[in-house]
């Protein structure tokens, strides 16, 4: 019966995303759970190893880079060890059909860029670029380029990952274009975030008070489950996500779906 519940959801999902005319998808860590990246909060996530008090602060690195670092470097060997899932898969092949239009991602593990999305808004930063505090030279990753305990620029300052940490602004333009896609979309799908960390948590209540469809996907419910999705679909992204894609690419959309 609950299986039944389940497909009935997908199967509206997937009516609804064939009649869009501007879907947007907001994704968070849940989503990448499934290739390897363990999520930051809850039990065995990052930040019971590494406090984010302690190792994702911006005056903490001003204070202490090599502490910092230290955490740093054993997340790019998790994010370099990870693959994308079908999930990520899925995205992309709702954008390749014109379906989806964006991706705002809190992530910053490439996975989506890996799989195919072209139109990514790393909302908190990539960890493929290092940034000087020095110069403001802004660098490509590399394994060469943090090979040192503090990784440093050409001119002696120190080097850091283009990701937004504890204590710092978001990027004007990553705010401006995230929260540009929520005024225009008509749906957003919300897959793998609990939506608590402002400002990032807006976009869906931004969307949701221009008159948007919030269709949530996650393996438990949310704050959002309650206050702003239409629809929260539970359980794995991976397994649900590449259903609804089958749908919209064959035309298979039920009649009153």
């Amino acid at each position: 019966m609950i299986e039944d519940e389940v497909q009935e959801q997908i199967e509206s999902l997937a009516d609804v995303l064939s009649q869009a005319k501007h879907a947007i998808a907001l994704t968070g860590a849940g989503i990448s759970v499934e290739s390897g990246i363990p999520a930051f909060r809850g039990e065995g996530g990052l930040w019971e190893k590494y406090p984010a008090d302690e190792y994702a602060t911006y005056s903490g690195f001003l204070t202490n880079p090599l502490k910092q670092w230290a955490f740093f470097k054993e997340l790019y060997t998790t994010l370099s060890d990870a693959a994308p899932n079908p999930a990520h898969y899925a995205l992309a092949e709702l954008e390749r059909l014109g379906m989806l239009k964006s991706i705002i991602t809190q992530n910053i593990d490439n996975l989506h860029q890996r799989a195919g999305s072209k139109r990514v808004l790393e909302f908190h930063g990539t960890t493929q670029k290092l940034e000087c505090m020095s110069c403001g030279a802004v660098l490509p990753f590399s394994e060469e380029a943090i090979a040192a305990p503090v990784p440093t620029c050409r001119c002696g300052g120190v080097l850091k990952p283009m990701i937004v940490l504890f204590g710092e602004q978001i990027a004007d333009d990553s705010l401006r274009n995230a929260q540009n896609e929520a005024l225009l979309c008509d749906i957003m799908l919300v897959i793998g975030t609990s939506a608590q960390v402002v400002p990032a948590s807006m976009l869906p209540v931004i969307a949701k008070s221009r008159g948007a469809m919030i269709l949530e996907m996650n393996v438990e419910r949310t704050l959002l489950s309650n206050d702003v999705a239409d629809v929260s679909l539970l359980g794995s992204a991976s397994l649900r996500l590449p259903r609804v894609v089958e749908l919209v690419s064959d035309g298979i959309i039920p009649s009153g779906a």
